[in-house]
């Protein structure tokens, strides 16, 4: 067991305004498992990347350990994945390497397989085992979960949860409460270490602010009326000071304005005290403005239907045919494994031409909104986006301001965008848009867990007719009124 210790970090980028850490200290544990959470764009990745050294900063990072990182980058995916393994993981022998992957319900044929013919999940999977065989090492597993349908986030939840010494970025709830026993929290003001997992990390933060916000009204309500307390003292020292011309006992007078003055100073004093106090309050407070979505009624309450129908690829059905409908005010979820062919039925609906058997009927003039898995397209700026698309500019900013946008990222070019932050852009485009059926594709890849909240609370008031892919399970049971297994 040994410590990591951060002392006055204080890091901003070559061409950044502003400072991503500012004299920031807190010091971990290399035996906790530690979920690493906060908005997008706060600078979580850049954290690990100077655990990494990989740029200069001020202040000291003191650590004893060496550090890795996930997701570990392969640079030939056509070797075999015990050689890609056994370079992650020199020390380990091959029987080690075999059970870490048994752990993991992954078959070892994949072993003697090229590297890129294996899943996304196995390949989270597989790099994952090796990296924790790097015994005295310290892991940084940056977002393990995107890659991953709903079984395979559970079982790598319970890998982790027998495994320690590691950061964990995460925006999955119930991931997060499974495998972890501290939370390293990016909070607006600073970083701050709890112990618990991130029901009771929430459940305490809640509670913070919501003490502050009481504390902040007493200060607010104390700072009002000891202002209206030092105006009257004023007043009435003013007063004194004006009976002083003509009086017959000067010398009474003066103390009685001296005494009223000396009362107006110290009603000064408790205001600038409260004023100080106040201002060290909700520093933390995680706002979130009410977002808006713009459902359109169908003239029909069918808005489509699939029968006997199922994707094909080369040939061959990638699930079982499957048969449902969409009628209006359902939010259907579809789950199953990957390459089960979820995003293809999604695509069906949106117009693409995907190979497939059945019938899937889509209503007349039915306007769908469309949100993507796919980010690499995004660049250039947002009022390009909102231009090229035709839409309101300053709906779409607004939106996003909603969504943690400040004005200077807005201003940025896409491209340098968090991975969070584009898939917001996608988010806040279909937000905008007024559609009888609204089609999300895994919308909440890198998305933070207050964005989360913030969408279900946004679905849930204005009920649009869903149909979507998200491994999320809380998001899913807290949004869906249908499951659809493929």
């Amino acid at each position: 067991m040994s410590m990591i210790k951060v002392e006055n970090l204080t890091f901003a980028y070559p061409r950044g305004r502003d400072y991503v850490f500012e004299n920031v200290s807190f010091q971990i544990d290399t035996d906790w498992k530690l979920g690493f959470v906060g908005r997008n764009g706060r600078g979580k990745t850049t954290f690990l990347n100077l655990l990494l050294g990989k740029y200069e900063y001020s202040g000291k990072i003191i650590s004893s350990v060496q550090f890795d990182y996930f997701p570990y980058p392969v640079e030939d995916k056509e070797a075999v994945t015990m050689d890609i393994l056994q370079k992650v993981c020199p020390l380990a022998e091959e029987w080690e390497i075999m059970r870490e992957l048994s752990l993991l319900n992954v078959e070892t044929e994949v072993l003697y397989r090229s590297f890129e013919t294996l899943s996304n999940g196995e390949q989270t999977k597989a790099l994952l085992a090796a990296l924790f065989l790097n015994e005295e090492h310290f892991l940084l597993i940056d977002e393990p979960t995107n890659h991953l349908d709903t079984k395979g986030r559970k079982q790598v939840a319970d890998y982790l949860k027998k495994k320690k010494g590691f950061i964990l970025v995460s925006h999955d709830r119930r991931f997060l409460d499974t495998c972890v026993d501290h939370i390293l929290s990016l909070n607006r003001a600073n970083i701050e270490v709890q112990s618990g997992n991130f029901s009771s990390f929430m459940m305490n933060f809640e509670k913070q602010n919501a003490f502050e916000a009481a504390q902040n009204e007493k200060l607010q309500k104390s700072i009002k009326q000891l202002h209206q307390s030092a105006r009257r003292s004023a007043i009435w020292s003013d007063r004194i000071e004006a009976k002083k011309i003509g009086a017959y006992d000067k010398g009474y007078v003066g103390h009685k304005s001296a005494k009223m003055m000396k009362r107006s100073k110290a009603i000064e004093a408790r205001t600038e005290q409260a004023i100080e106090q106040k201002s060290k309050l909700l520093r933390n407070m995680e706002t979130a403005e009410e977002l808006k979505l713009f459902p359109q009624s169908y003239h029909s309450d069918l808005l489509a239907a699939f029968s006997d129908a199922a994707v094909s690829y080369e040939g061959k059905l990638v699930c079982s045919p499957v048969s449902f409908s969409i009628n209006r005010g359902d939010r259907i979820a579809l789950d199953g494994r990957n390459g089960s062919g979820k995003s293809s039925i999604l695509k069906l609906l949106v117009g693409e031409n995907i190979t497939h058997i059945g019938n899937v009927k889509i209503g007349t003039n039915l306007v769908v909104s469309y949100v993507p898995q796919d980010i690499s397209f995004l660049k250039g700026s947002v009022s390009d986006f909102a231009d090229e698309n035709n839409m309101d500019e300053s709906l779409l900013k607004t939106v996003l301001s909603k969504l943690d946008f400040n004005e200077a990222q807005l201003s940025k070019d896409m491209r340098d965008f968090s991975e969070g932050q584009k898939k917001k852009v996608l988010i806040a485009k279909s937000l905008c848009e007024k559609a009888h059926l609204y089609i999300w594709d895994e919308p909440l890849n890198f998305i933070d867990v207050y964005s989360r909240m913030q969408l279900e609370q946004l679905i849930q008031k204005f009920s649009p007719t869903m149909i979507f892919v998200e491994h999320d399970s809380v998001f899913r049971e807290t949004v869906a009124t249908k499951i659809i297994e493929l």
